[in-house]
């Protein structure tokens, strides 16, 4: 079998990978903030609970770039993720909810952080120049795998509770166990560097700057879709499969936004038109959340928060990796990976302090205002890119 064949073996049976992954990790999202609301938990231990998934990413996934760089064995930390993310599930089923989901997330987030190998090794099977493809389908795969368990959830959790979501989370982590197996890292022949100059990379302005708008959309990505929308929809008298349907309306708009990111059409108007866009429409769905009383309005602004996850994230992540070296894809991954975790660690705790010391609304105007910062950035970031990038 010829290497190009070979590739594309690979690239379709890690999507299965990555799709059974990311189910495993989102199963039980949709309910998992009521849930932990009606097992009587505050709002701002909510937020930690929340927000300590990517405390987690933000402190591992620096060192897992480097090594991922240094040993080249991304095989090995697919797999080492995919055992933590059903790990993650039997813990939140034999602990009480609060530690259970507590210790079940610093998990999650060990398994999240090894996404780097995931990305870098579906980026190796393309060739110099189809980064943002490469990426573009990436994500789209990630979202696929949300989207069915955000389906499966909707469908079965009224009837059957979180314990089904979670042992479901379990079933998935063992199927991609077993497929893992079979993948295979090509050879790098490219220099390996030493950890100063592997590092060296984290100085790169391209890479911080896009890193820094990863961080804002994740975070508010975590804070709202992920989390706290859902307790508002549920506060307008929302039923168990209106929550779980606007958590579909949201993530399947990421899955189709991801396809189109990588699409010829999105790429004739290009990242610097997508990006301030974008962040126009994460700035309007933060500010209209706490207006809207009307469920099915709620549900239809679920559409922006998906385009955000689908366009803008995808755009962010082929945009910080230009120009960094192939050796150094990795170490370059860890770091910005780490910046995007700090916001889902700092903005959903920070968002349930909010809820508790003040209102629900007060935090979402507080993530407009963030959104809209993020506008700012990106146009600024757009007009001295060609300049160095010296606002940095």
């Amino acid at each position: 079998m010829d290497i190009d064949n070979k590739n594309q073996m690979q690239k379709r049976l890690l999507i299965v990978v990555v799709v059974l992954f990311w189910f495993a990790q989102y199963v039980y999202i949709p309910y998992q903030t009521t849930y932990l609301f009606l097992s009587g938990i505050s709002a701002e231990t909510v937020g930690l609970i929340v927000g300590v998934y990517g405390f987690t990413q933000l402190v591992l996934r620096l060192p897992v770039g480097v090594m991922a760089d240094k040993v080249d064995m991304h095989k090995i930390f697919i797999i080492i993720g995919v055992v933590a993310s059903g790990s993650a599930s039997l813990i939140r089923i034999f602990l009480p909810p609060a530690k259970g989901f507590f210790i079940g997330n610093l998990f999650s987030g060990i398994a999240s952080a090894m996404w780097i190998s995931f990305m870098v090794l579906y980026f190796l099977y393309f060739p110099k120049g189809e980064q943002q493809r490469a990426s573009g389908f990436i994500v789209a795969a990630n979202n696929a795998g949300i989207l069915l368990g955000f389906v499966v959830s909707t469908l079965l959790y009224k009837r059957f509770g979180m314990k089904l979501m979670c042992w479901l989370s379990v079933y998935a982590a063992i199927a991609a166990l077993c497929l893992a197996f079979f993948l295979y890292t090509p050879k790098n022949r490219s220099k390996k560097f030493g950890i100063r100059e592997l590092i060296s990379v984290y100085s790169n302005k391209r890479l911080i700057a896009f890193s820094i708008l990863a961080l804002i959309q994740q975070g508010i990505q975590m804070a709202t879709s992920m989390s706290f929308t859902a307790q508002i929809i549920k506060l307008r008298g929302a039923n168990d499969f209106q929550i779980g349907l606007c958590s579909i309306i949201y993530i399947f708009t990421a899955v189709v936004s991801s396809y189109f990111a990588a699409s010829k059409t999105a790429g004739r108007l290009g990242a610097h038109f997508w990006v301030p866009i974008i962040f126009v429409g994460l700035a309007v769905y933060c500010v209209s959340i706490p207006k809207i009383s009307d469920i099915g309005w709620i549900c239809a602004a679920q559409v922006l928060s998906g385009l955000s996850t689908g366009i803008l994230f995808s755009y962010c992540t082929s945009e910080a990796m230009v120009n960094v070296p192939k050796n150094k894809v990795s170490t370059a991954m860890g770091f910005y990976q780490a910046v995007y975790a700090l916001g889902m660690a700092v903005f959903p705790a920070a968002t349930g302090y909010v809820a508790n010391k003040f209102s629900l609304s007060s935090a979402f105007y507080i993530l407009f205002i963030i959104a809209f910062a993020g506008f700012i950035i990106s146009l600024l970031i757009y007009k001295h890119i060609n300049k160095d990038l010296t606002i940095f």
